[in-house]
């Protein structure tokens, strides 16, 4: 009996396998000519990623001229970042050499305009310096009483009911510094955060007036009446004139926003209400030159 001849493993064929060899390109044999060319296409260029922007740092930014000065000028800053522009580095030197607020190595950086702008929010009024800060250290009322305990009058402490706007708060601020005040207390909700854009139209202030944040505007006039203040609400249709009130020596001075005014639980808590007297149209006033007429009007009292 004869022996079927031993075939090796690589010349056997399945059933239902063509032995035509794969084409060259990978294709599988059937493909449509459309579906193999688009295999065999070469890859599209691929653009070159644009070039990074430095890290924008989401930390506090304060910047102009004046708003710098006052930070590195107050020892209870401690500065992030100081940059600036190669035309105002020189000035920016000058300040930080007679700095005391605390600054990082090597302060200040310069940059290109490009480098410097794209740290800093949109249209930002920098005037080629600015400074990544973090915040100053959180006070209270108490804390401010503390400080006035045995001074000499007048004392007044400002408050803003309502008011959202940081370019008034702002002002209200270097108001407030320019007559003395002792404090500006905004309430915690609706009252906008420390900005650049504040700090720059408090021009400087921020660093010299406690800006304080409470959670119930009531009660802290509660609080100040304990302490012997007279609580003033400005209101435009209150009977009796800011001239021909007498809140004594120590004033808390309460302000809402312009058109809706004080709240009804803030205005309850006034012991006087008065108002600007105005002859021309509008009546109204703006909250911050509000503000400013007040405090020069209760200050020139207490000379």
């Amino acid at each position: 009996m004869k022996k079927r001849p031993q075939r090796h493993r690589s010349e056997e064929r399945r059933p239902g396998r063509s032995s035509v060899p794969p084409p060259a390109n990978g294709s599988r044999p059937g493909r449509s000519a459309t579906a193999t060319s688009r295999a065999a296409a070469p890859p599209r260029a691929v653009a070159p990623p644009p070039a990074l922007a430095p890290p924008r740092d989401h930390g506090l930014w304060l910047y102009g001229r004046h708003a710098i000065a006052a930070a590195l000028a107050n020892p209870a800053r401690r500065v992030r970042r100081l940059i600036a522009l190669p035309e105002t580095a020189a000035e920016l030197r000058s300040l930080a050499a007679a700095a005391t607020a605390r600054l990082p190595a090597g302060a200040p950086e310069v940059l290109d305009r490009r480098g410097f702008e794209v740290l800093l929010p949109q249209g930002a009024v920098h005037q080629g310096m600015a400074l990544a800060a973090e915040p100053l250290p959180a006070r209270d009322i108490d804390d401010v009483l503390d400080g006035i305990a045995e001074a000499a009058g007048p004392h007044i402490i400002v408050l803003l009911d309502q008011v959202t706007d940081p370019h008034n708060i702002g002002a209200v601020l270097r108001s407030a510094a320019a007559f003395a005040a002792r404090a500006v207390i905004v309430p915690e909700h609706g009252a906008p955060p420390v900005t650049g854009a504040l700090a720059k139209a408090a021009s400087g202030a921020l660093e010299a007036v406690p800006l304080l944040r409470v959670t119930n505007l009531a009660r802290s006039l509660d609080r100040l009446k304990e302490a012997g203040f007279w609580c003033l609400g400005l209101e435009e249709g209150a009977a009796a004139s800011l001239t021909e009130t007498d809140a004594g020596a120590r004033v808390a001075l309460v302000l809402g926003a312009e058109g809706s005014g004080l709240r009804r639980l803030t205005r309850e808590r006034c012991d006087l209400l008065a108002r600007l007297p105005t002859r021309g149209e509008p009546a109204s006033l703006n909250v911050s030159n509000a503000a400013a007429i007040a405090l020069y009007e209760l200050t020139r009292r207490g000379r």
